[in-house]
């Protein structure tokens, strides 16, 4: 089974690593640049995206993460994951991580009040019950982006890049482990 890293830093990540567990995998909490040594996937939480952004900056971790991405490693970034991986985000005072050719709106729904729940289909997966909390949504896509997952209205809310993939909701408040397990998959497709 693959070494899956959670980037531990703040957010839901205990969230996800459960949800990793339930599905038999050991994650390794990612806090400093050494723990991503030995991984071969890692997944960047919800949680608040200038918290996140200016953590992984203090730690040294942009450029480790950037190079392990940029060399293949499979990242799934989830709400606040999907903000610091997209190429801009708006009102985003730190640096991201710069790697999926999107645009995205931070905050995009309202705030914490105006969270909600939908169902969603996402691409290879089928249909999924989202939670979406004071979600980010993708204003634009360059090219090599694919579309995984829109709302009724068409807004994109997940996509996929090569081996780098974004959603705007949090599939680890869920009971549904059909996205951590299309993400699995993905970094097993990326071993072999």
């Amino acid at each position: 089974m693959a070494r899956i890293g959670v980037l531990s830093l703040q957010g839901d990540f205990a969230e996800h690593i459960a949800a990793l567990r339930r599905l038999g995998v050991e994650p390794v909490e990612v806090r400093q640049v050494s723990d991503l040594d030995g991984i071969e996937g890692l997944i960047v939480p919800g949680g608040e995206s200038t918290t996140i952004s200016k953590l992984m900056a203090a730690y040294g971790l942009l450029p480790k993460i950037r190079e392990r991405a940029r060399a293949g490693m499979p990242v799934l970034g989830t709400c606040a994951g999907m903000i610091v991986m997209a190429r801009e985000a708006t009102d985003l005072p730190y640096e991201t991580l710069g790697l999926m050719d999107i645009s995205v709106e931070r905050n995009a729904f309202g705030r914490q009040v105006d969270s909600f729940e939908t169902d969603v289909q996402f691409a290879g997966v089928g249909r999924l019950h989202a939670v979406f909390i004071r979600a980010p949504l993708i204003q634009s896509i360059g090219p090599d982006v694919e579309v995984l997952s829109r709302l009724p209205d068409g807004t994109i809310v997940g996509a996929r890049q090569g081996s780098l993939v974004v959603i705007a909701f949090h599939p680890e408040l869920t009971t549904d482990l059909r996205v951590h397990r299309y993400f699995l998959d993905l970094v097993n497709a990326d071993a072999s």
